[in-house]
């Protein structure tokens, strides 16, 4: 099961910073001449202001890179693993919520697409290996409080 954690980490770590890395280079891929499409089409985004490139190199550049770097460090780490998979279960849930909850208002889309099905996977995947990170694969953690007690 180790090995599973662990390819499942790699991978995430890949398509993470792989997006982070790919919206901070989106604005200026042109002037570099970098031959790589378009991160805001690929998502569906229009930035209209200076600001907005800031608001897609903080929020999808920034955030994806150090969660990847982190599914990265999480596989040398157990502890760091387990922080990995809280953060992923927690913001790809959130992320899926929002989708959902913005489908309710009459007259906008509905939240089932791809992006929704990598949320909900991504959520469930994560939070299954959190708890068997925390509780199942720890064997120095006693659940009976009088064991405990009595070292």
């Amino acid at each position: 099961m180790i090995w599973i954690i662990r390819i499942f980490l790699l991978i995430y770590a890949v398509i993470y910073f792989g997006i982070g890395a790919w919206a901070i280079i989106d604005p200026v891929k042109d002037a570099l001449e970098l031959d790589v499409p378009s991160f805001m089409a690929a998502v569906g985004l229009q930035v209209t202001g200076v600001i907005g490139y800031s608001e897609v190199a903080g929020l999808y550049g920034g955030i994806n890179m150090i969660l990847g770097l982190l599914c990265f460090f999480g596989l040398f780490s157990r502890g760091i693993a387990a922080y990995a998979f809280s953060l992923l279960a927690f913001l790809t849930f959130s992320i899926a919520l929002g989708r959902y909850l913005f489908a309710l208002i009459p007259s906008t889309p509905t939240y089932y697409n791809a992006f929704f099905i990598f949320e909900v996977v991504t959520f469930i995947l994560s939070l299954s290996f959190f708890l068997y990170m925390k509780y199942l694969y720890n064997p120095s953690k006693k659940s009976n409080v009088e064991e405990v007690a009595g070292d």
